[in-house]
């Protein structure tokens, strides 16, 4: 039967209508041709070592990570000049900040699950500092680090790569997340993901939990939209990817290769989703409510040719789901390698 759910995080519900998924699918099918064959290394890709990028720079003949300032940037650095007065209506502020490109190795051909761990926790080291880098600017409210995987999600270029923007003010998800994390830290003295973690480990069978090792688990949030959305914490309570000691970068290596291989497995395909951290903002402030935790948002619902849109009724009323997060959870976990 129906039912809606609660999620803490964001202060909206999800309705779950599991009966849903008896009904035909006469919609629009997705092209599901094999992947092109890539090589290790494309003359004509514009993030490949040594290649000109769009822009006319030259990338360096680089060997692990490489990063650098987005050639199209969603913001900029410089100041912006005043703008325009308008009807209190028409509210509108400048926003500043930088946008950067990380190319997680000079490798064509091998998305993050398939570099090996060293190399995942060399990127997971470059996600760090570069959170350190930028937040250490005093115009940086906010460091956003995310990836958008596969040319269903928009990704523009094939090659490897994820994005870090960071901006003057706090974007809108991270804005309501806070809050949350603010009002359960108020309320009952405690991390609202802490508890939620220990909550989901303690749940009957661990219906929920996807795959876990001794610092990070991967749950299908019991308040997930998109039909196989995961969540990742850290066991222990850490703000931030700075905050991650050597072993632990290790064993988030770990737990980032068995999930998205779990993706890939589960229809057989590049799995498309976006996904990214939510960091503490970078106001100079102390955060304890906040905890290390990433979000995974995979649109595919019942096969790689049939993926879930949101439209209708999610748009214009509740977000909604047909699977639940019980049985998504099930089907991820029985692809996903164990530790």
């Amino acid at each position: 039967m129906p039912e809606r759910r609660y999620n803490p995080l964001l202060d909206e519900w999800v309705l779950v209508s599991p009966q849903r998924t008896q009904r035909p699918w006469q919609g629009q099918v997705e092209a599901t041709e094999a992947a092109p064959e890539q090589a290790p290394y494309d003359p004509a890709c514009y993030l490949c070592p040594g290649n000109v990028r769009s822009g006319g720079a030259r990338n360096p003949s680089y060997s692990g990570t490489f990063i650098f300032d987005n050639d199209f940037p969603a913001l900029t650095p410089d100041p912006h000049p005043s703008l325009p007065v308008r009807p209190p209506l028409l509210r509108a502020e400048p926003e500043r900040g930088v946008c950067r490109v990380l190319c997680y190795s000079p490798r064509h051909d091998l998305t993050l699950p398939f570099l090996g761990r060293a190399a995942v926790a060399a990127v997971i080291d470059a996600w760090a500092a570069q959170y350190q880098e930028l937040g250490a600017r005093p115009e940086i409210q906010a460091v956003q680090i995310f990836e958008n995987r596969g040319a269903l999600m928009g990704a523009s270029n094939p090659h490897p790569h994820g994005q870090i923007w960071a901006s003057s003010h706090l974007p809108n998800h991270s804005a309501r997340e806070l809050a949350a994390l603010t009002a359960h830290r108020q309320q009952h003295g405690s991390c609202l993901l802490c508890d939620y973690g220990a909550t989901e480990l303690d749940a009957a069978r661990g219906e929920r939990v996807v795959c876990v090792n001794d610092d990070f688990l991967v749950v299908v949030p019991f308040w997930a939209v998109w039909p196989f959305e995961t969540l990742l914490l850290s066991r222990r309570h850490l703000d931030s990817l700075a905050a991650l000691a050597p072993a632990q970068r290790q064993n988030l290596a770990d737990i980032l290769i068995r999930l998205n291989l779990g993706y890939d497995q589960l229809f057989l395909t590049p799995f498309p989703h976006s996904w990214g951290w939510h960091l503490p903002p970078t106001d100079g402030a102390q955060h304890p409510e906040c905890h290390l935790h990433a979000h995974f948002l995979p649109p595919l619902l019942r096969s790689a040719s049939v993926r879930k849109f949101m439209v209708g009724y999610e748009l214009l009323a509740t977000p909604q789901r047909d699977l639940t997060p019980e049985q998504a959870a099930e089907r991820l976990r029985a692809c996903t390698p164990p530790g």
